[in-house]
């Protein structure tokens, strides 16, 4: 089975995707760091229900891999958005058998947080990044643990694609949860929250 973790806002910087996300939501993100195996960087937004939000982008300080960078980094432009949806697994060997395209393991770590995600090769996940990240954390700790509360909630997360119906009948078996909504239409996310200003939008 696949549970809703998190929600990835790319930017081609960190601070554009702050303001992006501070500007919307009307609440302060807190310090992430960085991710030495594909030289990003990231700020994160608790979210109520064990979520959270992260803003992620390429570190400027940081080398270029010898490889893709997950997300489908490499090739992101323009205004800050939401990019990726991310799932965890308890058996992430098992999932990517059910669902190849999602790629393969990848141990990763940031400070004391450990995990594994799957990421494919060229990193751009099936049906042009509308299919989940799948990730596997290590022991209980999770980020989701150690930020602020900032009163917002995940109410609906609408993920558009034109191969809306398959996108579905891929995941049915996986995931139920009533706030994730596949609907057909343009390749794009919208995620609408509750916050302590009332409802706002993220797409």
């Amino acid at each position: 089975m696949l549970e809703l973790d998190h929600l990835a806002v790319a930017a081609e910087t960190l601070e554009e995707g702050r303001a992006y996300v501070e500007d919307a939501l009307g609440v302060a993100l807190q310090p992430g760091g960085k991710h030495a195996h594909f030289s990003t960087h990231n700020l994160l937004l608790g979210l109520a229900d064990g979520l959270y939000l992260e803003v992620i982008s390429t570190d400027p300080e940081a080398p270029m891999p010898g490889y893709p960078r997950w997300f489908d980094l490499d090739r992101f432009t323009g205004d800050p958005r939401i990019s990726n949806w991310i799932c965890r697994t308890n058996d992430l060997v098992a999932a990517v058998a059910r669902h190849r395209g999602a790629g393969d393991p990848v141990a990763l770590s940031r400070g004391d947080l450990r995990w594994q995600m799957a990421v494919p090769a060229d990193g751009i996940l099936p049906h042009d990044g509308a299919f989940p990240a799948l990730i596997e954390w290590a022991g209980s700790a999770h980020p989701a643990q150690r930020l602020d509360a900032s009163g917002c909630r995940l109410m609906r997360l609408t993920i558009r694609h034109p191969e809306a119906e398959q996108l579905r009948a891929v995941l049915a078996a996986d995931l139920a949860d009533d706030r994730v909504v596949i609907e057909k239409g343009e390749a794009a996310f919208s995620a609408e929250f509750t916050t302590p200003a009332g409802r706002r939008v993220l797409t």
